[in-house]
């Protein structure tokens, strides 16, 4: 194995990008029923999850900033997909009818992109490797 090929293999940094790259492409076609990025779809799933949630629980679970949240928030509830409750500072996020709609849609469509990659990489390594990167993302993080 030469050098480049070497580098570009085993190097987490590019392996990784590249990998996000081509599961994004997958996600953004199973996702085609909606406008919104998959990133809008997955707030839409916790905030099913946890009604009530409050703005720094989403950061949270999603390991995003708060002036992300802030943004997806309010393209949410502009949307009409989430409703902000505010009780003094904190602000507390649940699905409205039609967010809960899209909810569901998504849903359907997160169990096709699981076939899809499935089908591609096997059902064991699909899971595997799911939980391998979720491991280490929690390693990287502390």
């Amino acid at each position: 194995m030469q050098e480049e090929e070497s580098i570009l293999t085993f190097c987490l940094y590019f392996t990784a990008n590249r990998f996000a790259r081509d599961i994004t492409k997958l996600a953004e076609k199973n996702y085609e029923f909606s406008d919104l990025s998959p990133s809008y779809l997955y707030l839409l799933m916790v905030v099913h999850f946890n009604p009530d949630i409050t703005q720094k629980e989403i950061c949270h679970k999603l390991s995003i900033a708060p002036s992300t949240s802030t943004r997806f928030i309010d393209k949410l509830v502009k949307e009409r997909l989430v409703l902000r409750r505010m009780k003094g500072k904190e602000s507390f996020i649940s699905l409205t009818e039609e967010g809960e709609k899209t909810y569901q849609a998504f849903r359907s469509s997160l169990k096709k992109l699981f076939d899809d990659y499935s089908e591609v990489l096997g059902r064991e390594f699909s899971l595997k490797l799911s939980e391998m990167l979720h491991e280490a993302s929690l390693k990287l993080e502390k």
